[in-house]
């Protein structure tokens, strides 16, 4: 064991000089590893990024929380376009009737939204208007940056109260408190009571959410804007504490069944929608993300690794009378195998290195665009292992004929 370590740090020292006497010719060889690691760690960085973002855009609907409504989520509907648009729309009786009867539901809230001008003297800003009840606040566990949510007071007297996005608040009042200003939404007037707390871009950064819009009691929605048969009514259920998804959603298929007069036997006409199926919607597409960047930095690192391996060819070629005056005064196989093994693994972790030194600057870029990218030290780990892994698959066969030369033929070498 002893001989064995001394052999690897003998190994590594001559390596080391090696390599150093020929810096620049060691740093254009790893060009192909600088290309390789950077991909793989950008892939994984913008990745996370991705998923992280995903989860926190499925985070704002909610865990325990199940949406009613005409249309099912995460499928392409256009090939069933004429059977979900001649579904019955969903009522807002409804409401009232899964809180009465639903066991397994906490909070129920319905969910209307329509788009309008808001405007507070001569600022003005497209908005979107989303109506429901006071317990939208709860489910959606809303926080305020200043003021209140509206009530159920709000709610059964149909008052002309709102709450504004951040983005909204900045817009229409740069200099003035919004709370207690009346604006108009349209031509309808509404009185601020409170202001969203801003909220991160969703999976792509420019999600706004609830930076960009105003809620206001469902029942003023209903007064002002009216709610037809083709404005899409959503309800929102949160289920009970102790209660799965899928029981929750099978006693609701049995209430609504029943509320909306579907004969046994037949098909529903509304959908009960959760985020997993967004997030099985969205597998397809992290796939084949995953596919086309493990392809390419597949290609570039064998490109990396070709190119490690020419030059080794190069260093054995130049090195062979050294070869032969250390196998003459005694040393073994193994130990000229270790030692340009241990070469050709340095200089590619130089290219690991300068590599994940790119991928991180080109995150903080891409943090200040909008998207998010994430370098974890799991991904910094896994770079450096795989110029670790590269270095021995491309310098073997090389350090193998270094190995294997005859030491009276190396010593004849010119």
């Amino acid at each position: 064991m002893r001989r064995f370590f001394f052999d690897l740090f003998e190994g590594l020292r001559i390596a080391v000089q090696a390599i150093w006497a020929n810096r620049m010719r060691s740093v254009l060889t790893t060009l192909g590893i600088i290309i390789g690691i950077t991909s793989v760690t950008l892939m994984a960085t913008i990745i996370n990024g991705i998923n992280q973002q995903f989860e926190q855009s499925l985070s704002m609907l909610g865990a325990d929380v199940v949406y009613v409504s005409k249309w099912p989520w995460g499928m392409n509907t256009s090939l069933d376009w004429w059977n979900y648009i001649n579904r019955p729309p969903i009522q807002m009786q409804l409401v009232d009737a899964i809180d009465t009867r639903a066991a397994h539901a906490a909070r129920v809230a319905p969910l209307v939204s329509t788009g309008r001008t808001a405007r507070y003297k001569e600022n003005d800003l497209d908005v979107e208007i989303e109506a429901s009840t006071a317990a939208y606040g709860q489910i959606r566990n809303v926080e305020l940056s200043m003021g209140r949510f509206f009530t159920a007071a709000d709610q059964r007297s149909a008052n002309n109260v709102c709450v504004i996005g951040a983005d909204v608040a900045d817009a229409l009042f740069p200099i003035a408190t919004p709370l207690g200003k009346t604006i108009r939404l349209g031509s309808f007037p509404c009185r601020v009571v409170g202001v969203h707390a801003r909220e991160s871009g969703g999976l792509f950064g420019n999600d706004v959410g609830p930076n960009t819009r105003v809620m206001m009691p469902v029942s003023t929605f209903e007064k002002t804007f009216g709610i037809s048969r083709w404005r899409d009514i959503n309800i929102m259920v949160q289920v009970a504490q102790g209660t799965t998804l899928n029981r929750a959603k099978e006693e609701l298929t049995g209430i609504l069944r029943a509320e909306r007069n579907v004969a046994p036997g037949a098909e529903n006409n509304f959908e009960i929608n959760d985020q997993e199926q967004i997030r099985a919607s969205f597998t397809p597409v992290k796939i084949a993300i995953y596919g086309v960047g493990l392809f390419l930095t597949a290609l570039a690192l064998l490109v990396g690794g070709i190119g490690v391996m020419n030059i080794m060819f190069v260093s054995v070629r130049e090195r062979t009378k050294e070869i032969g005056i250390r196998k003459a005064v005694g040393a073994k196989q193994h130990t000229i195998l270790i030692q340009f093994l241990i070469e050709a693994v340095i200089v590619c972790l130089i290219g690991g290195g300068i590599g994940v030194g790119v991928s991180a600057g080109l995150a903080v870029l891409i943090n200040q665009t909008g998207f998010t990218a994430v370098l974890p030290a799991s991904t910094v780990a896994l770079a450096f292992g795989i110029c670790v892994g590269v270095g021995i698959l491309f310098g073997i066969a090389p350090a193998w004929q270094a190995a294997r030369a005859h030491p009276i033929d190396a010593l004849r070498y010119e």
